[in-house]
Order: structure tokens, then sequence, then C-alpha cells
């Protein structure tokens, strides 16, 4: 980007810098009034998109501070795609180091599981693996074996509740969220994401195989978690919502 870019892109997030040299009216003089409403259109429409993409961030914060929140957002970290499904990609860390708000520790965590449940959205389709394939493989070839999670599925860990959080702002009568940890599964069974609630043993298992582990791997990591992890439910949850694709056995 060259430099008049680099300055027109900096002026039109700082309302207290000049406008930028160049740039006059039809006379000659510069157009400080026209910049001024550009520039207040630019901020008001990169807030109109945080609200969108946070809408739980901006029901726990309300509005009186969710919107200099994201005006102090847009101003540090200005879009840098011009598809605007991606903004916002920031502000976990944002807020991870934003003073005012750091005795809301579970805001960071939120932000992450609002961008996770884009990123589901937005990913590749896939084809389901048959439940019959797991049952076909004999058990000591099985745990020798690995499965591939679906490109929509996402793991956000947390030691806050983070799913009761999420689904009291998203579910009509749901309950309060309980003082426990709870990591959050997304998966994409049809056109829309759905969270689901992890224990440790349970996030620990299926990040094992989402970082390449065999099943004898992932439930070591698990158990070593939870001696009593049953791999069981969650095993189903995985193939009910289409969350595997495949089985790579030793062999293939």
């Amino acid at each position: 980007m060259g430099t008049r870019q680099s300055q027109f892109r900096a002026a039109l997030l700082d309302p207290a810098a000049p406008v930028p040299d160049g740039l006059t009216d039809g006379a000659g003089a510069p157009t400080v009034k026209r910049f001024d409403v550009y520039r207040n259109n630019v901020t008001v429409a990169l807030i109109d998109a945080l609200r969108t993409a946070f809408p739980v961030l901006r029901k726990l914060l309300g509005d009186a501070n969710f919107d200099p929140l994201a005006r102090v957002y847009a101003r540090a970290h200005p879009p840098r795609s011009p598809l605007m499904m991606h903004y916002g990609q920031d502000m976990p860390a944002f807020l991870d180091g934003f003073a005012p708000l750091k005795h809301l520790g579970y805001l960071p965590d939120v932000a992450r599981l609002e961008l996770a449940l884009r990123r589901s959205y937005h990913a590749a389709d896939s084809a389901a693996l048959d439940a019959q394939v797991l049952a076909a493989c004999p058990p000591e070839t099985l745990m020798g074996s690995c499965l591939q999670l679906a490109p929509a599925v996402q793991l956000i860990p947390s030691p806050w509740p983070l799913f009761d959080i999420w689904r009291y702002n998203t579910v009509a009568g749901a309950p309060k969220p309980q003082a426990t940890a709870q990591s959050v599964l997304i998966t994409r069974a049809g056109f829309d994401p759905e969270p689901h609630a992890l224990t440790a043993a349970q996030y620990a298992w299926l990040h094992a195989c989402q970082t390449g582990a065999n099943l004898t791997e992932a439930q070591d990591s698990a158990s070593a978690t939870d001696p009593a992890f049953d791999l069981a439910p969650l095993l189903g949850l995985l193939l009910q919502h289409g969350a595997l694709t495949t089985l790579t056995t030793p062999k293939d």
C-alpha cells in the first residue's frame, strides 16, 4: 500500500487526524466536512458489522458499552479483507488486553465461540463417516487408527461455563450458567452450526484426534484427565452430528 493510501486509511479511523493532502472539493478547497461525514460512515459501518458478528458479546455488554468498545476496536483493527464475514478475528486478543473489562474474564472466550460458529458456518461441506465402518474394524486395528474431524468442527477450550453462557443468552428459558468449566464442540450436520458442552476429558480426546493422534493416544489423553472417561457418549454425538469423515487405519 502506498504512502498516500496509508495516510488516507489511517485518517479514516482517527477522528483527530487532519484531512489527507490532496482531497479538495470542486472549488479546490479542502473537503473537511465531506471527509468527516465519510469517516463517520465508515466507523458506523464497522460497528454495525461487529454488532452482527458478536450478538452474544453485545447482549452481555449492552449497546451502551458494546458500541464504544466496537469503536475502539475498529480504530485499532481495521479490516484486512474486503469480505466482512471475516471481520473481528482479533476481538478475543483485543478483549484479553482491554483493561476496563478485565473483571469479565469470560468475554474473550465468548468472542472465540462466536468466531468459531462463523468459521463452522463457512467451512467446506463433507461426507459423514458411516458408523458401520467403525463397527467393521477389528478392535486391535481400530485403536491404532486415526479419525478425521469434519472441516466444520470447531473446538474452543475454556475455563469458564462457556456453553452455559452462550445458551443462557441465546435460548429462551435456558438455565443460568453454573460455576463449571466447559469447553465447546461445534458441529454442523446441516446448514447451521450447533454448539455442545464438553468435559475436560472429552476435549482432550477430540484435541488429540484433531492433532493427528491415533485412538489409543486419544484415549490416553482423555484418561489422563479423567480415569473414568467413557468414549461412548462422545462418539455417539460425533456420529449423530456428522462430525467424523474418515477412518485411517495403520495399513492406509
